[in-house]
């Protein structure tokens, strides 16, 4: 039988308890795997973050649910579009893209046609 003692992860005070235990208490278990989850908790946040930017844009411009505008006015607005939710694809082979139930469409290099994807409001 070992004699030596474990440390805690989190303030390496002395374990005492069952021989699988990591932690001194709750408390350090929480400090301990709030730390570990933080970056991928602030990239959630952040990518969400842009999501919910894209679709507010997307909203504004397109108010009676079909409309166009120009890839130069989301620019400007800051529009990322890198991020997105969904990407729809027609037998024709249109790719619509879509931020939640906004999407867009290009028409060509310049001219995009926004929709809104109405079977996310049922």
């Amino acid at each position: 039988m070992s004699t030596a003692t474990k440390n805690c992860l989190e303030c390496e005070a002395p374990i005492v308890g069952r021989s699988d235990k990591k932690f001194c208490d709750d408390s350090c278990r929480n400090v301990f795997n709030n730390r570990e989850s933080r970056d991928a908790r602030n990239l959630l946040r952040n990518v969400n973050r842009v999501l919910a930017k894209n679709r507010k844009i997307l909203s504004q411009l397109n108010p009676n649910g079909k409309g166009f505008t120009n890839r130069s006015v989301l620019n400007a607005k800051g529009f990322d579009f890198q991020y997105h939710t969904d990407i729809y694809r027609t037998k024709k082979g249109a790719e619509y893209v879509f931020c939640y139930e906004q999407g867009y469409l290009f028409k060509d290099n310049e001219q995009v046609a926004l929709v809104v994807k109405l079977d996310y409001l049922l």
